[in-house]
């Protein structure tokens, strides 16, 4: 029987704890889940580095058994396949989410017809939340607890201030 290997793809610029959510729950449904730490960020900036980004992917998932945390660069699709992935999972926050991750599914869907896409809606408690709006209140100093872990929280901070 072929592994089930999922790969959940972002920036993640900073990890927020939405984003484990989606990890935490999808552990139990897959064999292995990779978190896949984008490079090519469309061209939009990011406060963290791959590496520094990466490296606290790392640590906020040390415990979280069957996670992986890897950088790619190019089509995921191309990644997907690379590393024998079945399923690209996605978190969606809200109906807004929705039009823009159903376009890419289905472009990637197009370029491999045997990856499927799983949209998995993120605990209510973290629908608001967004990489974007940790940055923005982070600037602003303030308290970041129950947006992202204590270590993130402490990374941001470093570089921000």
């Amino acid at each position: 029987m072929l592994e089930k290997i999922a790969v959940y793809p972002g920036t993640f610029d900073p990890v927020t704890l939405g984003h484990l959510d989606i990890v935490e729950r999808a552990i139990p449904i897959f064999d292995r889940v990779i978190v896949a730490v984008a490079k090519d960020t469309g061209g939009k900036p990011t406060l963290f580095s791959i590496e520094e980004r990466i490296q606290m992917l790392k640590d906020v998932t040390m415990n979280y058994p069957k996670t992986e945390v890897h950088g790619f660069s190019g089509l995921l699709i191309t990644y997907v396949k690379e590393v024998n992935a079945c399923t690209i999972l996605r978190g969606l926050r809200a109906i807004s989410d929705f039009e823009h991750e159903f376009q890419m599914a289905s472009i990637n869907k197009r370029l491999n017809s045997s990856v499927e896409t799983l949209f998995m809606m993120t605990n209510e408690s973290y629908f608001f939340l967004s990489s974007s709006s940790v940055k923005e209140i982070a600037a602003l100093g303030c308290n970041l607890k129950g947006f992202v872990p204590e270590l993130v929280e402490k990374q941001i901070k470093k570089k921000l201030f």
